[in-house]
């Protein structure tokens, strides 16, 4: 059984109602279609009905089980603006303001994860993750003791017997731009909380650079050998290695050679990137070189979950993303 099939399975037992806020989208119509057939999820749409069921009906998807809400027309939407207002205040926002930005889909959903009326919100197919994420954070905030917002993706590579048998987490490849070793030490325990929590398997963590255990030495490497350092320390229960170059954090036989001594090089399965560039451009080129399976930006951190897309996803991608919050709403 594949990896989402096992998390489609998982988001069967305890069902969960996920928010789309981009359902003029047709990738978007297309996967909420997938989710309500396959039975993982409860669906809710928001947007104008009619224009909605009309892009379904016009390209054959079926939206029957599947709550449309458009913000415009809502009886909560009152409610939602007072509320909206109530946690903003403070930062200035006035009632006026949470009542235009309410009519917002976005900001809408968020307001539905907030009270509870939803468990879960997907969306970043047509919004910058910055549109995602900003509302995400005045609403829902940051989960307990999480010092932290990060993203990653599941990775799942197609006849490949490197981490968990082709299944990897990739950190952060969405969200922070270039973080310092203490950002790096926190995007590395989250993602392995995450790997363990969608995966259920032990994490194994390796610190990614272009050196190996001081094969070179600069400010960028320093910064990764710090990062692994803290680690270790904070967080000793982690299997963690760095600094490692892909190769010696993957390949048992280069491992053996570049990082003898160590624990996890050659078997990680949880890799933390130094910075954006190399976590998007990593994550890319296993997407379409590997024709592996691209899961995220998948958000950790965040009090309630919330998951950003590549606007380049397709349904697939979406459905999948779909049932991954289901799996992480039922924890």
């Amino acid at each position: 059984m594949s990896f989402i099939e096992e998390i489609k399975n998982r988001a069967k037992s305890s069902l969960k109602t996920i928010v789309l806020p981009e359902a003029t989208d047709i990738r978007v119509i297309e996967a909420a279609a997938i989710a309500l057939k396959e039975e993982y999820a409860r669906i809710v749409l928001l947007g104008n009905e009619k224009k909605i069921h009309e892009l379904a009906q016009k390209s054959g998807f079926d939206l029957t089980k599947a709550k449309i809400i458009d913000p415009k027309t809502s009886e909560k939407r009152t409610e939602y603006a007072q509320k909206l207002y109530e946690l903003r205040k403070a930062k200035g926002l006035t009632l006026e303001k949470a009542q235009e930005l309410i009519l917002d889909e976005v900001y809408f959903g968020m307001m539905m994860v907030k009270l509870g009326d939803s468990d879960g919100l997907v969306s970043g197919a047509i919004h910058s993750t910055s549109d995602t994420l900003r509302p995400a954070l005045q609403i829902l905030k940051t989960a307990p003791e999480t010092k932290l917002v990060s993203a990653f993706f599941v990775m799942v590579v197609p006849n490949c017997e490197y981490g968990e048998n082709g299944v990897f987490v990739f950190g952060d490849c969405g969200l922070n731009e270039d973080p310092e070793a203490e950002a790096l030490v926190e995007i590395a325990n989250s993602s392995a909380k995450s790997f363990e929590q969608l995966v259920g398997k032990e994490a194994k963590i390796g610190m990614l650079s272009y050196s190996t255990h001081g094969s070179a030495k600069s400010e960028l490497t320093q910064k990764v050998i710090d990062a692994t350092s803290m680690i270790k320390e904070r967080y000793p229960e982690l299997k963690v290695d760095g600094e490692l170059q892909l190769d010696a954090a993957i390949v048992p036989e280069v491992a053996s050679s570049k990082a003898p001594n160590s624990e996890v090089a050659g078997k990680c399965n949880t890799l933390i990137f130094p910075n954006l560039d190399a976590g998007n451009i990593g994550y890319k080129l296993t997407q379409r070189l590997a024709k592996a399976e691209a899961y995220g930006p998948l958000c950790q951190g965040i009090a309630k979950p919330v998951n950003d897309l590549s606007r380049g996803c397709s349904a697939k991608d979406i459905a999948g993303v779909v049932a991954i919050t289901c799996v992480q709403a039922q924890n």
